[in-house]
């Protein structure tokens, strides 16, 4: 009685499971909107699967793949719970806690977008074609001073709210390239860092050598420009590895020669780029390596500090900006971000080492080995077609950076995304009589 309908879920689960994720993606610069995409997605497919009591789940997705799933969802949320019953803002850590359980079938949806072959090339592509397009407003954005994407949502927002998006008073990063994201969001150089692989492996299959190499300098001007810092080191870390990948030992020698050549040419075209990377050099003298830093190294201070008074479970998930005053290194002090008290740590460890103690990092921890051990014990054509997945989630949280909040809304959402799509391309082909 029930053969037909399981037959018939796994092709409209497939055809789905692609375009949503691919539309979230595209929304990422309306973080709100995006958010309620993937939640309504990852809330229709929990519906499904409980409404079938997850009859024939296998269907859908090997199970080694739902398993690796599951478990990068427990590293990333049992913290979360673990850091709850000492937390300095409970309400906030409750709250967090509870809307991460949605971070599972986050997951899931993700992983099931890629599981098989055609839903893996259609997601990867488009992730691609997605960074290629606002890595191209970008770039018209430098000609003409305004990016096309930017101005229809902003007015588009005038038209339905009857106020502008960005108002002046909220813009974060005056002189930086902002492209679709706007001023207000300076998300571009990360985002497109951590889309790169996508875009970049696309580019070599469709267009070759020379046309990956052409795509590569293109957003790497962007990422450039952009000037987060974090960015230009995600960005470097993709080059690197694919080069390595893809030329052995001389192809990366070419690919550093190349980005400081890159970087120096631009310096010379980009008054504010002149800035950021005087600024940067700032570093190299122990007086001046905090403010080059951004305050990052007293910030780092604070969460160490927190880390050895709540050495267990830590403050509490999303408590930093509460337990930063009792760890300031130097109170009264005016920060060299500007005002107001260090919402985050800025860096993946110390922010989960700080918000949920030795045990939330020991899950972290955990959660990547498993992770690595899944790519260990993978063969040869499932690690090719993984590839793209693994580098962009390297790029987002490889742990010599700064980082965005992995704890927030919209930085989470991305990490989350990324790793689902590492678990389902990497263990969830789907067998071809399952996706007609």
């Amino acid at each position: 009685m029930t053969a037909p309908a399981s037959t018939a879920s796994p092709a409209w689960i497939l055809r789905w499971a692609p375009a949503w994720v691919l539309l979230a993606v595209a929304l990422w610069p309306l973080p709100g909107l995006s958010a309620g995409v993937l939640g309504l997605g990852a809330l229709g497919l929990l519906g499904h699967l409980l409404h079938t009591r997850f009859r024939g789940a296998s269907r859908y997705m090997a199970v080694p793949a739902w398993a690796l799933a599951t478990v990068l969802f427990a590293a990333y949320w049992l913290p979360q719970l673990v850091s709850l019953p000492d937390a300095l803002v409970p309400l906030a850590a409750l709250r967090k806690v509870l809307a991460g359980l949605l971070a599972l079938p986050l997951l899931w949806l993700a992983a099931l977008a890629v599981a098989g072959a055609d839903g893996r090339r259609r997601v990867f592509a488009g992730l691609g074609l997605i960074a290629l397009a606002w890595t191209l407003d970008a770039l018209v954005a430098v000609a003409i001073g305004t990016s096309p994407l930017f101005w229809l949502l902003e007015h588009g927002h005038r038209l339905l709210a009857g106020q502008p998006w960005c108002r002046p008073q909220d813009v974060i990063a005056p002189g930086r390239l902002s492209g679709v994201f706007g001023p207000c969001n300076p998300k571009l150089g990360i985002v497109l860092a951590c889309l790169a692989p996508f875009a970049l492996c696309w580019a070599y299959q469709r267009l070759g050598a020379v046309g990956s190499v052409l795509v590569a300098v293109a957003i790497g001007g962007v990422i450039l420009l952009a000037g987060a810092r974090a960015a230009w080191v995600s960005y470097a870390v993709v080059l690197l590895w694919l080069a390595a990948r893809q030329w052995g030992r001389r192809g990366v020698l070419a690919t550093v020669v190349a980005m400081m050549l890159g970087l120096a040419t631009l310096v010379v075209l980009s008054p504010s780029l002149q800035e950021r990377v005087q600024r940067s050099a700032l570093v190299l003298q122990p007086q001046t390596a905090d403010a080059a830093l951004s305050g990052r190294l007293r910030i780092w201070s604070a969460a160490l500090c927190m880390w050895a008074q709540h050495p267990v479970n830590g403050v509490g998930v999303r408590g930093f900006r509460a337990a930063f005053a009792a760890c300031d290194p130097q109170p009264g002090v005016s920060p060299a971000w500007g005002t107001g008290t260090a919402l985050h740590a800025h860096q993946l460890v110390l922010e989960v080492a700080s918000e949920t103690g030795t045990l939330g990092l020991l899950l972290w921890l955990a959660g990547v080995a498993l992770a690595w051990r899944a790519w260990r014990h993978a063969d040869a054509d499932a690690r090719a077609q993984t590839f793209p997945a693994l580098l962009a989630l390297l790029a987002a949280v490889f742990p010599l950076n700064t980082h965005l909040a992995v704890h927030s809304t919209f930085w989470g959402g991305v990490v989350l995304l990324l790793a689902g799509l590492y678990a389902g391309s990497l263990w969830g082909r789907v067998e071809a009589s399952d996706q007609s």
